[in-house]
């Protein structure tokens, strides 16, 4: 009953707790430090879609980059979770796309701005179906992939984290109290680059889930 639940996340989980440059490869990609401590900004729920809806370029957004991840839905309710009970929280998975519009990303952050809209407008987190947590044996060594209309652009191991999912359940619960329902975006692997109107994507975790989504830009 809980996993029938669950299943239904992006009806009533209350946030989207999103983790950036999370992936050594994607550091190393962009020439970018390896971050201290996870790089962590938040998502509307009003930006999921599912199979069969369309991802939409934001108002004023010529640059719309792909960005393919591993989906926690959290279980249950925790605040403050040791790393080493974290697993305990963990209610299921799902395949995630991060949608960013790097142009208004990159304008916000050179100009010290909050870079919010670039990555939560409506369409900006096409999600697949929910996966109970026992079809997952180690989220740790996870093929994690993407496609654009049929060539790979992405395709990394979760084994290439930073930070494990284990220590971002309990790094974010240090400050939020992270609720059933709630989802956690793990990062992404190297890869990402753009897309135009009319591109397909396809996206999974190995053999175990896959989405496939099309690009509008009118």
């Amino acid at each position: 009953m809980a996993s029938n639940r669950l299943a239904q996340f992006r009806v009533f989980g209350k946030k989207i707790v999103a983790v950036g440059r999370n992936y050594k490869s994607l550091a190393d990609q962009r020439g970018d430090p390896v971050p201290p401590y996870p790089l962590v900004f938040l998502k509307p729920t009003t930006t999921y879609i599912s199979e069969g809806e369309t991802i939409r370029f934001p108002p004023g957004c010529n640059d719309l980059h792909h960005e393919v991840e591993l989906g926690i839905v959290v279980g249950k309710k925790g605040f403050q979770i040791p790393e080493e009970k974290a697993k305990e929280y963990i209610g299921g998975y799902f395949v995630a796309l991060d949608m960013t519009a790097r142009d208004l990303q990159l304008e916000a952050k050179k100009n010290g701005h909050p870079w919010t809209l670039s990555k939560g407008w409506d369409t900006s987190t096409p999600a697949g179906e929910f996966i109970e947590k026992d079809k997952i044996t180690n989220p740790q060594n996870l093929q994690i992939w993407l496609k654009v209309n049929g060539e790979m652009r992405q395709n990394g191991n979760t084994a290439d984290m930073i930070f494990s999912i284990s220590y971002l359940i309990s790094f974010i619960s240090k400050y939020m109290t992270l609720e059933e329902g709630d989802v956690i975006l793990t990062g992404t692997p190297s890869g990402v680059g753009g897309l135009k109107g009319g591109d397909v994507i396809e996206a999974g975790i190995g053999d175990v889930s896959k989405i496939t989504f099309s690009v509008d830009k009118s």
